[in-house]
């Protein structure tokens, strides 16, 4: 089984449909489904998530969308380990370094993101989801 962390870019754009990156983001987040993958992302995520998605739409879809994430993925949370690994890391963000050390928690084989530049410091793969798309056929 492989274990994917799916960054919140991902999910933000399968949820409100962004282009012309829905496609290939909704194609990895319906790999959840599949017994072959373990879909997970962070409670950071989901937080992001839900502020984007309460401004495009409001309060209630926001709620919704984040019930049908959670139904869907692991979600890992961000412990006090996590936060001093980033604290004391090599990446220049430290968002960014709190989302590669619960990628690293969950024993994720691939970060999925649009930022891969972001995660120079990742010893993870880090892929787009269309590089990632392309891996598996």
């Amino acid at each position: 089984m492989k274990v994917l962390f799916i960054d919140s870019d991902i999910l933000l754009d399968t949820i409100l449909m962004r282009q012309p990156h829905f496609s290939n983001s909704f194609d990895v987040v319906a790999l959840a489904s599949n017994s072959d993958y373990k879909c997970c992302t962070s409670v950071h995520s989901l937080l992001n998530i839900h502020y984007s998605t309460k401004k495009a739409f409001d309060e209630r879809s926001a709620r919704q969308a984040i019930r049908v994430l959670t139904e869907q993925l692991n979600i890992i949370q961000e412990d006090k380990n996590i936060i001093d690994q980033a604290i004391t890391s090599n990446f220049s963000d430290f968002e960014d370094a709190v989302q590669y050390y619960a990628a690293k928690s969950a024993k994720a084989d691939f970060i999925i993101t649009r930022n891969i530049k972001d995660y120079k410091q990742s010893d993870i793969p880090v892929l787009t989801a269309e590089q990632f798309l392309r891996t598996q056929n």
